[in-house]
């Protein structure tokens, strides 16, 4: 995946679609790195009802936002593995702690770097932004089901 994928490229890359998917874009990307945006839609419907009246992003789905940015990380690194007809999926929350309230409207950048491996296994760490303000900061291990499956246990 380029450092620049546009939404096609992610969508290859992971199983969500509209209006569960949670990545705009890949900013940038390294070894062991991946940088992502995500514009907070306006209208989205979960705001009718998460604190009415004074919207706020559901903490839950800023995560999976960072969640589907490892798994775009998981892709280009389990190559092999998710070739065989697996997909990179959440398998351990280790860690999350908010700093900020997140507003309809408002864009996040995402960095996500791998910490560890552990065979099909990658323990991940996400660092969210909005402007310079850190929204979230959380530890995750992502492993691709193909390779789950292949294992000899």
């Amino acid at each position: 995946m380029s450092a620049s994928a546009d939404r096609a490229a992610i969508e290859a890359a992971l199983p969500h679609r509209d209006p569960f998917l949670f990545v705009d874009r890949v900013a940038d990307a390294g070894d062991g790195w991946i940088e992502t945006t995500w514009r907070i839609p306006a209208g989205a419907d979960w705001f009718r009802g998460h604190y009415p009246g004074r919207p706020v992003m559901p903490g839950v789905l800023i995560c999976e936002h960072v969640f589907q940015s490892g798994a775009l990380l998981a892709a280009r690194l389990l190559a092999g593995e998710t070739d065989r007809g697996g997909v990179p999926v959440l398998t351990k929350i280790d860690s999350a702690r908010f700093r900020r309230i997140v507003a309809p409207g408002e864009e996040l950048a995402t960095r996500v770097e791998l910490a560890d491996r552990a065979g099909p296994a990658l323990v991940m760490r996400g660092d969210v932004r909005c402007g310079s303000e850190r929204v979230l900061r959380v530890g995750f291990t992502v492993t691709a089901t193909g390779a789950v499956a292949a294992l000899d246990l």
